[in-house]
């Protein structure tokens, strides 16, 4: 029996979640072409009868701005912190020189597969360019491409992490996908909505936190409010006569009848909690401790 944990860190929008969700071949973390959209750490278990490896999708690396940027990173502190793998992601056609600096500056102390990812349509030259380019670096055990969206060498990926586990029980028992709650995964399919349905600084600025989560007889009763800084960006969730408000409600229902299996019924409110995003007392009843 193979187990252990292996975290996976890159700049934003390198593909992490896309690709904790093909590993895993059920939709664990949301995703959305916006940059940031990640801000906790989402262990995926995925579990066999030789093996158990406990993935962990992570925030993309920056440099804190707000309080908020500041738990994003402590989340990957603690990826590093107990991870036996490490999994370098990053989109082969960024700068190899940044992503070089990134993956110095974790200062790991596990062995670590750079995964070039977003290989679909570039050319070969390119990929093994790319290659040369990480291959010997002090951090890097190989280097590894795929494409996350495509699932194009997923199966690969998973062979080469099972060959660098340790042999050992399984950390997790049963089968669950992950150890967090279903109702934190209801918050983050409405939050994934408002990365898609408004503009560049709404999704930044707001949260979503369910209030109320309750499984009645014939459906399930969610109750959630979506948390903006301003009374402006309230307007904006909303929209005209409620029509915005109305489509997020209908897009986040479909996605979670489909991620818990039962028909929900849902309700959506919008409060301003100006500068959440720096206030400890507000980050911590929003779920980033």
């Amino acid at each position: 029996m193979k187990s252990g944990f292996v975290s996976i860190f890159g700049k934003p929008n390198a593909g992490k979640s896309t690709l904790l969700n093909a590993l895993m071949g059920e939709k664990l973390a949301i995703v959305s072409p916006k940059v940031q959209t990640t801000r906790h750490r989402i262990k995926g278990i995925l579990t066999e009868k030789d093996y158990q490896v406990i993935f962990s999708d992570t925030p993309g690396i920056i440099e804190p701005r707000y309080k908020l940027h500041e738990k994003m990173m402590q989340a990957v502190r603690s990826s590093l912190a107990d991870a036996d793998l490490a999994l370098l992601l990053l989109d082969i056609r960024d700068n190899w020189e940044e992503n070089n600096t990134l993956f110095e500056s974790l200062r790991l102390k596990v062995p670590a597969f750079v995964v070039l990812n977003k290989i679909d349509g570039m050319a070969p030259e390119k990929i093994t360019e790319a290659t040369a380019f990480f291959t010997g670096k002090p951090y890097c055990r190989g280097v590894i491409t795929i494409s996350a969206l495509k699932k194009k060498n997923i199966d690969g990926l998973l062979k080469a992490v099972l060959e660098m586990l340790p042999e050992g029980a399984p950390f997790f028992e049963g089968d669950d996908l992950t150890d967090l709650p279903t109702k934190f995964f209801v918050g983050e399919l409405i939050r994934e909505k408002i990365f898609f349905l408004y503009g560049d600084e709404i999704p930044y600025q707001a949260t979503v936190l369910v209030q109320e989560f309750s499984e009645k007889t014939t459906l399930t009763k969610i109750r959630a409010d979506i948390i903006v800084q301003r009374e402006s960006q309230k307007g904006i969730i909303l929209g005209e006569g409620g029509k915005m408000i109305r489509q997020l409600g209908s897009e986040a229902r479909k996605d979670i009848e489909a991620f818990i299996d039962r028909k929900i019924f849902l309700e959506l409110f919008v409060k301003v909690r100006p500068k959440w995003r720096d206030t400890e007392n507000f980050l911590k009843e929003y779920g980033y401790n």
